[in-house]
């Protein structure tokens, strides 16, 4: 694909920009080793505890529903989405090698955006399911079939992989001819866009029209969907039915909350280079915290998981015993 061939950037003197180095965290270069270690069993923790997500529901036959069908997927792309620049970090942590060649720069950025923008989709869906449970449930079962489930998810993928894809072959085709140490520790398409020597306004705005399309659509779609609940909930005449309705969405309100609050910070502002300093702190939240607590908070209070890691425990132990 053209998107991705190794593109040569002509500066001054005829050299050619081939890498980038990734300034990381200057501030706490001299704790490298421990700060390998903290993100290491942070990374794995969280790795271990969205695989379990997916494992469970996968084997465990009461939990084969739309609600663990999405939060199984959306699970699987976590991983995937810390995956993408959490063993750089470490890297550099490490072993102080923060170079990055330009065609894998791109890559990573590519990956990461789209990871996110996919994951804002899937939350919405999320949402919907959790509305249509709730506030439809006589129409739930027959709406909510497998095939719907596995349609939202590929409409998730693919319209995040349209939006980014442009946005990514639009910044792609930018010259860089000036200084190429990104001031984050990881490919960061706003670092990036503010690198190049071109005219980077109209790419800022789609950027920042595309991030605020995700978010804000996303966002929109949960609050209304939430809204309902919640009405809902409230003028059910049972105590303990509130209350088990209520227990099945704050898990997910939760998370919503964590993540949005993150991704507004980073992502919605029109002008990028106001933001290069502050955003380093706000992004490892996101890329590191959030996926680590995700498995914790959807599991902490959820009687049905629990009950299917004992079952899978079980088995495992009976199998071991055979």
């Amino acid at each position: 694909m053209m998107l991705w061939k190794e593109m040569p950037m002509e500066i001054g003197n005829g050299t050619t920009v081939q890498e980038f180095t990734l300034e990381g965290f200057p501030a706490l270069q001299h704790l490298g080793k421990v700060l390998f270690l903290v993100h290491l069993l942070a990374y794995l923790a969280s790795i271990t505890g969205n695989a379990v997500i997916v494992t469970i529901t996968c084997a465990n036959s009461r939990l084969q529903t739309p609600m663990y069908f999405f939060l199984s997927t959306f699970s699987f792309f976590e991983c995937c989405f810390i995956s993408a620049v959490i063993p750089k970090l470490l890297v550099i942590f490490l072993l102080g090698r923060q170079t990055i060649s330009f065609l894998a720069c791109f890559i990573q950025a590519f990956v990461y955006v789209y990871l996110g923008a996919t994951g804002f989709f899937l939350i919405t869906v999320m949402s919907v399911d959790r509305y249509m449970a709730i506030c439809q449930p006589l129409h739930y079962p027959t709406i909510m079939n497998l095939k719907t489930c596995f349609l939202l998810v590929t409409a998730c993928c693919v319209l995040a992989f349209l939006l980014i894809t442009g946005l990514i072959v639009k910044v792609s085709q930018l010259s860089f001819c000036g200084p190429n140490v990104i001031p984050h520790f990881f490919c960061d398409l706003g670092s990036l866009i503010h690198l190049s020597c071109s005219n980077t306004r109209f790419v800022e705005m789609l950027a920042f029209v595309i991030a605020l399309f995700i978010i804000l659509t996303s966002l929109i779609i949960t609050i209304i969907a939430y809204s309902n609940i919640v009405v809902t909930i409230v003028r059910l005449p049972s105590a303990k039915e509130r209350q088990k309705a209520f227990s099945t969405c704050s898990s997910h309100f939760i998370v919503l909350s964590l993540i949005y609050s993150s991704c507004v910070f980073i992502y919605v502002k029109p002008k990028q280079t106001n933001r290069l300093d502050s955003n380093r702190e706000a992004a490892l939240v996101h890329t590191v915290v959030t996926p680590l607590l995700n498995p914790v908070i959807y599991t902490l209070r959820n009687k049905q998981v629990h009950q299917a890691l004992r079952e899978t425990m079980c088995r495992m132990k009976i199998s071991r015993q055979k």
